[in-house]
């Protein structure tokens, strides 16, 4: 015996149901009011973590240029002897670095020797978003 099942089509209310134009321009409003809210905050952390990279770079130099240093009994002319033997470096024992960084702005890192900050020792320095050495923005190893 077979027994035959029929399929009746029953309307829900709740399945047919849909937002309307005022829920969708309540909610694109919330979003937009919670998007002005979020994104300047996003923005301003996104340069603060860029001064932060800065940072850690030229701590990162910095150790490399120490261990030039201890090294050789002096301080290299150059960022690059960090990278590539000089030839009055008698004992190099690099590369110090893989190679030199550049800034998260896409700047070449400042080396001075004899530092202008630091007069008896060295200066490294990012010059900031800017890209003006002297500026408020700039990060350097005696700024820290």
């Amino acid at each position: 015996m077979k027994i035959k099942i029929k399929k009746i089509a029953v309307h829900s209310p709740k399945l047919s149901r849909a937002f309307t134009l005022v829920e969708m321009l309540l909610v694109v409003t919330i979003i937009g009011i919670l998007a002005a809210l979020v994104i300047p905050k996003i923005v301003g952390r996104s340069e603060q973590a860029r001064r932060t990279a800065a940072g850690a770079d030229i701590t990162s130099i910095k150790t490399a240029l120490e261990a030039f240093e201890v090294d050789n009994g002096f301080f290299p002319k150059a960022i690059l002897d960090l990278v590539n033997a000089p030839n009055n470096a008698k004992n190099w024992h690099g590369p110090y670095l893989d190679k030199v960084p550049q800034d998260p702005w896409g700047n070449n890192y400042i080396y001075y020797f004899p530092g202008k900050h630091n007069a008896s020792s060295f200066d490294v320095l990012s010059v900031g978003p800017d890209g003006k050495e002297g500026t408020d923005d700039d990060v350097g190893n005696w700024s820290k």
